[in-house]
């Protein structure tokens, strides 16, 4: 019977955490070219931001967690 180890259970995660704050940052900067910086002066954008005020909060929370996991990781391997 396999018994995962310690060091590749975390290496694991370092890689699904640099895949998802990979993802983030395409996304923004796919956003970023799709509606452009006009957007910002538009009371629609900041409606959807009043709206989705917690699931904004939820998402920035879980960026967070994944970039302070896979920095501090990135240094565990050096």
């Amino acid at each position: 019977i396999y018994k995962p180890q310690l060091t590749s259970t975390f290496s694991i995660f370092h890689r699904i955490s640099g895949a998802f704050l990979s993802t983030i940052v395409l996304f923004f900067y796919l956003l970023c070219l799709k509606i452009g910086l006009i957007c910002f002066t538009y009371s629609n954008f900041y409606q959807f931001f009043f709206f989705f005020k917690k699931l904004i909060l939820i998402s920035v929370e879980m960026t967070a967690l994944a970039l302070s996991y896979h920095l501090y990781n990135g240094v565990r391997h050096l």
